[in-house]
């Protein structure tokens, strides 16, 4: 009995696991990124995370127009269902990386082009059509 418990406990410790991380990178590099509100760091900067799906993303960097998106990471194929039962249970780490790149665009400090956005966008929450 002891034999049998033991072997088990043996396998059990063969049995892999996924790794899911996420990999930010800019252009310049530096900077600052923010996960779901949660500062993450210097670009380029790798993260963990457990669910796939959409993740709100902000970079912003001192003299750069700053950058609010959306961000989705993939399923890999290993990771389907019943197909992720098969994976977790196999001897070896998996590794599911996903690479977000941003390119940052200078400042625009165009007074005419931030007059003209001001006043679209008062229009656009007053309910005023512009055409």
């Amino acid at each position: 009995m002891r034999f049998c418990v033991t072997i088990l406990l043996m396998s059990c410790s063969l049995f892999g696991c996924v790794k899911r991380t996420v990999l930010v990178t800019t252009n310049p590099p530096g900077a600052l990124v923010w996960v779901n509100d949660r500062e993450i760091g210097r670009t380029p900067v790798s993260f963990p995370f457990t669910f796939h799906g959409e993740y709100d993303l902000r970079v912003e960097r001192a003299g750069n127009e700053p950058i609010m998106t959306t961000a989705w990471t993939d399923k890999p194929i290993w990771d389907a269902p019943f197909v992720d039962l098969v994976a977790e249970l196999a001897p070896a780490e998996l590794h599911a990386e996903t690479v977000w790149h941003f390119d940052l665009a200078p400042p625009n400090n165009n007074p005419e082009q931030l007059i003209e956005r001001a006043n679209k966008l008062r229009a656009y929450t007053q309910g005023i059509s512009s055409e």
